[in-house]
């Protein structure tokens, strides 16, 4: 996310980092064991029109997180012809929360949808006290017979990013900045490496952990260090515009993360890797109309063969051929003929994780506990 009020930014990302930790346990027990949770054995149907309502834990127009869902939102109100009603700031606590869901429920809302991992328990509370509402939670990590938690497959897109990188880069040393060492941050730094290689097998990828989901000052620190050390382009998994900002003051390129940032750097920016929920969000409401959704009883997990990740245009800075090459593989990619965890997969210290011919499964993904070949830093 880019630059917001202190408070709620920061309130954020705290929640993040507990959201992506309880998913890697989540995952891996549901996977282990599916009794963790408790499937939907029938679609569940709603007794009147669908009447939505959005929660969120910060500000809507946030510039990172909150906003992409908000753009969405708005889609879906364009799309479908919904009037979608929204309260911004409710904090991840359990009072505040039940509060919202019991004035909404109380107005008859039939929808309710939820926008942050913090919401996870209390949602699931919500769910079983109203089994005649429908419940969806961005990055929540709780399901039942009328709630799915649903994020997405972003390291497919920062697959692509990392090729952009390599394929500009004239050192042959590139940069990327990730919050916490947790799975979902892991695969992106990964995957990023993994589509560098791709192009040069030879790069070097940086990767630092500033362990914050929102420190504008640090991560403008870290991005100089980077320069520093010769990287020309930086890659920003985190929030803030300050790493932009500096790669633009220093002339070197940068790639943006969840929203289209290049408004922060017109001149250096070479994609985003970017969240269209809107494609998650209209069919799941369309199926909920039509009498025919039924939870995933571990939650979604769409990509980009649903176009929920995707990139933002690639810079006329990225040569002709690399842009073939990203736009190839990103079809292999929505074909499900690919993925960037195909084997073999390497880690730093030459443990093979991912045998050549196998594929690392959601399991494994979850639980990423390693940075591959070609990263320089550390889990930290």
């Amino acid at each position: 996310m880019s630059l917001s009020p202190a408070k709620p930014a920061m309130r954020q990302k705290d929640t993040r980092m507990h959201r992506l930790a309880r998913r890697i346990a989540a995952a891996t027990l549901t996977l282990a064991a599916a009794a963790t949770v408790a499937g939907a054995a029938s679609a569940f149907e709603l007794k009147d029109e669908p009447k939505v309502a959005f929660i969120y834990g910060a500000t809507a127009r946030d510039g990172g997180w909150n906003e992409a869902l908000d753009n969405a939102k708005q889609k879906v109100e364009a799309d479908l012809g919904m009037k979608i009603a929204t309260v911004e700031s409710i904090p991840e606590e359990a009072t505040a929360l039940k509060n919202a869901i019991d004035l909404f429920a109380g107005r008859g809302f039939n929808v309710i949808v939820g926008t942050t991992y913090g919401y996870s328990d209390g949602i699931l509370e919500a769910a079983n006290k109203y089994p005649d509402i429908a419940f969806i939670n961005a990055s929540g990590a709780t399901n039942s017979a009328n709630l799915e938690g649903f994020y997405a497959r972003t390291y497919q897109g920062w697959y692509l990013a990392g090729m952009a990188a390599a394929g500009v880069s004239e050192t042959g040393k590139v940069g990327i900045l990730g919050g916490f060492p947790v799975g979902p941050v892991n695969w992106d730094m990964n995957a990023f490496t993994l589509g560098a290689r791709a192009i040069d097998p030879e790069i070097e990828v940086i990767v630092v952990y500033t362990n914050s989901w929102w420190d504008p000052v640090k991560e403008g620190e870290v991005t100089k260090a980077m320069l520093d050390q010769g990287a020309d382009v930086i890659a920003n998994n985190l929030s803030s515009s300050s790493p932009f900002v500096a790669a633009e003051e220093a002339g070197a390129k940068s790639i943006g993360f969840q929203l289209d940032m290049s408004k922060h750097a017109p001149e250096g920016m070479l994609t985003s890797v970017v969240f269209n929920w809107e494609k998650y969000l209209e069919p799941t409401l369309q199926a909920m109309k039509d009498g025919t959704w039924t939870p995933n009883e571990y939650g979604a997990f769409p990509g980009m063969d649903e176009g929920v990740v995707a990139i933002a245009p690639l810079s006329d800075a990225v040569p002709a051929d690399i842009k073939a090459k990203i736009e190839d593989v990103a079809a292999k990619m929505e074909a499900g003929e690919f993925s960037p965890f195909d084997g073999p997969i390497t880690a730093q210290d030459g443990t093979v994780k991912v045998a050549e011919g196998e594929t690392l499964d959601d399991g494994g993904l979850w639980s990423m506990d390693f940075l591959v070949e070609g990263t320089t830093g550390t889990l930290n």
